[in-house]
């Protein structure tokens, strides 16, 4: 097809309806694969629609091109309803490349759509992938509505149709042509080129020739499946039904970075925030660094303790000290965590968990630090830890953590990972009148308070800027006397403060609401689970209950401690199953707390929960 003909007049064509759609980009790592995979999350949130997505890349900076290690891949999930997962399989997979075919094409549904670009599957790129024959020619692929496009010369014909501002290579133009598959995939779904052709503006604004050449490969993709008589008809999926208010696409941190930023200005404070690059936590120091004008302060610390110890600083300074991590990161801050928990500071510690152990999977998914943030300490070293549910729920549970952190003067552990951290969805922007109040009150003045002296309610000590004259005090690791806050190393008084510390984090369930059961009260199943696994679950659940089995579901946010009435909670089902993505951590702490014989349902892929997994197991138990 020529370049002419790829910008001819459309003609009209039919418009089928959908309720959802699944649909996975893949490519290589340089393909740009997670640019329009999330542009077309964030198009589809502008038109209303509910979305869950799931960025998916290698860990190397530059996987070997062409080959399954370097796969990129980006799979969300759009509806006119409330979507809660990605979805267990796809209805439409484009594949840039053979190596992208092969290691994608099993998640594709029966009749899906299958876009590839042929113009990569030469005899090199098929051996790069391992294929032993062209799998456009083996009838393998005869399942599915494949649609073959020569995808390079198409994007080159649209670049160079005319003089662009500047001159390009034709290794530029070819960088186009993702934007020429995304603007395929918006015709066939009926998505907007508007939001889209702002963004790369504004991305590729200060060079006019790129930003010029994918807004014309975007509009040629689009005008050649209007003229290609393969493509019959397009999908329509329209807008959902959700609360009224403002909207807009974020991801997990995105909206960590902003609950801190939230609760700092709730409670009138400066956020200090110290973090060393990790993977998948370092976009939350980015994200940070552009409020400086709403008081947040930003540091890359040279490394991971030298970070948690710079918060410690920030919060001895008068401000709420914050640091993020990662699990291997996590190891290195637990002594100066201690600290933390010893000197009785407020600290937030975000911990955005990946696959272990050591550097693991680190572009991978997991649960398994659980344990490590409860017990990981060396002594008698509680803390409260709280996770989110969803990208948009790590707002909430940051600002909570934030809360409790400075209300009872303690380090509070956030567990987020890596799927909640890369993945989106729309979020429903809070008024901050409508934020819970923080009270962060800092001892300034002598009037016969002294610095160790503690709330009656909460067992919290006064919050004294170091410094302050009339109220310096001790710091350090060392053992406080429990009335003077002088150095003690009397049995007694040890023991007497280790029970202090405990009570005041177990105190915490005063604030903790009761528990929300979805689903029956009682009955034969209930489905516990923490963190991302939540859409999952709820899917899981809610068809369970479609179907006529007695089946409930509990979400935990608070861990540690946990919710007063989850016991009681318990002995109400005759079985209780918690899926996690590790070897049962939740399950070990209730097991060993409530005495139940709860079940695990455990996955260490690197890969979240899909619905049928949890749907399996619920079968199998009510069997």
């Amino acid at each position: 097809m020529s370049s002419a003909s790829v910008l001819a007049q459309p003609t009209k064509k039919p418009v089928g309806q959908r309720t959802d759609v699944v649909i996975y980009f893949a490519g290589d790592s340089g393909d740009g694969i997670q640019a329009i995979g999330g542009q077309f999350g964030h198009t589809c949130v502008r038109m209303g629609n509910d979305i869950v997505t799931f960025p998916d890349f290698p860990a190397e900076i530059r996987a070997p091109a062409g080959t399954k290690a370097g796969v990129s891949g980006y799979q969300l999930q759009f509806g006119n309803h409330e979507v809660l997962t990605p979805g267990d399989g796809y209805d439409a997979l484009i594949a840039l490349n053979p190596a992208a075919l092969q290691a994608r094409v099993k998640g594709l549904k029966d009749n899906g759509l299958l876009i590839v670009n042929t113009d990569k599957f030469g005899e090199l790129d098929l051996k790069k992938a391992q294929c032993k024959t062209n799998p456009l020619e083996d009838s393998s692929l005869d399942r599915y509505q494949m649609f073959k496009v020569e995808l390079t010369r198409l994007t080159r014909a649209a670049v160079f149709e005319s003089p662009l501002p500047a001159p390009l290579s034709n290794r530029e133009g070819d960088r186009c042509q993702n934007f020429f598959a995304l603007g395929m995939v918006c015709w066939l779904f009926g998505r907007s080129l508007d939001p889209t052709l702002q963004y790369i503006d504004a991305k590729f604004g200060k060079r006019a020739e790129i930003a010029e050449a994918n807004k014309r490969a975007l509009k040629a993709g689009w005008v050649y499946c209007e003229n290609t008589d393969a493509y019959v008809s397009s999908f329509e999926v329209t807008a959902a039904k959700m609360a009224p208010g403002l909207y807009r696409h974020i991801t997990g941190n995105q909206a960590t970075a902003l609950g801190l930023v939230a609760a700092g200005q709730k409670a009138g404070l400066p956020i200090f925030f110290a973090s060393y690059p990790i993977t998948p936590a370092s976009d939350i120091l980015h994200q940070l660094s552009r409020y400086k004008n709403l008081n947040v302060m930003t540091a890359q610390a040279e490394d991971e303790i030298a970070a948690a110890c710079m918060a410690i600083g920030g919060s001895y300074a008068g401000a709420l000290g914050c640091t993020a991590t990662s699990g291997p990161g996590l190891d290195l801050k637990q002594e100066a965590i201690s600290l933390a928990v010893s000197t009785e500071m407020p600290v937030v510690i975000v911990v955005v968990q990946r696959g272990g152990p050591s550097t693991g999977l680190p572009t991978k998914t997991e649960q398994a630090d659980l344990l490590a943030a409860i017990f990981g300490r060396h002594g008698e070293c509680p803390l409260p830890v709280i996770a989110a549910s969803t990208p948009s729920d790590c707002y909430m549970a940051t600002y909570e953590a934030s809360r409790i952190a400075i209300k009872y003067r303690t380090p509070v552990i956030f567990l987020s990972d890596g799927y909640l951290a890369n993945g989106a969805e729309p979020w429903l922007i809070p008024a901050a009148k409508d934020l819970p109040p923080i009270n962060a009150k800092q001892l300034v003045e002598v009037n016969g308070v002294k610095p160790f002296q503690r709330d009656t309610e909460t067992q919290a000590r006064q919050w004294v800027r170091i410094g302050t004259p009339g109220l310096e005090h001790r710091v350090g690791g060392l053992e406080k006397d429990i009335g003077s806050g002088n150095i003690s190393y009397d049995p007694d008084n040890h023991e007497n403060m280790t029970h202090l510390r405990k009570a005041k984090v177990d105190g915490i369930v005063r604030e903790i609401p009761p528990t929300v059961i979805a689903g029956p009260t009682s009955g034969d199943l209930l489905i516990l689970g923490w963190g991302s696994t939540y859409g999952a679950i709820k899917s899981a659940a809610d068809l369970a209950r479609a179907a006529g089995k007695s089946v409930a579901q509990v979400h935990l946010r608070y861990l540690n401690p946990l919710p007063p009435d989850l016991g009681d909670i318990l002995k109400r089902y005759k079985k209780v199953l918690i899926p996690e993505m590790n070897l049962g951590q939740l399950s070990l702490i209730v097991r060993a707390k409530y005495v139940i014989p709860a079940q695990p349902l455990n996955k260490i892929k690197g890969q979240p929960f899909t619905i049928t997994e949890i749907t399996n197991a619920i079968d199998t138990l009510l069997t």
